[in-house]
């Protein structure tokens, strides 16, 4: 392992990092190398929740769309 030395963070930067890193219980390390890790190779999608998120969404907003519907919305002006 590789060891960085950060200098001159500002201080609303550290405050964040260490209220998210309190937040999803890592240490301050931890949650700068899991920041840096996700804006480097990119932010995993955890699929389930995202599902479960547009469910939610669709039951309160009581729309139920087809893929007929869905396919007919794509395609609407593209005539």
């Amino acid at each position: 392992m590789n060891t960085i030395t950060l200098k001159d963070v500002p201080a609303a930067v550290h405050r964040t990092l260490k209220s998210r890193a309190k937040a999803h219980g890592r240490s301050l390390n931890k949650e700068i190398i899991t920041t840096l890790e996700g804006t480097l190779h990119g932010a995993r999608i955890d699929a389930a929740a995202v599902g479960r998120h547009a469910r939610a969404v669709r039951e309160t907003l009581g729309v139920y769309l087809t893929q007929q519907d869905l396919t007919t919305l794509k395609h609407a002006g593209r005539r």
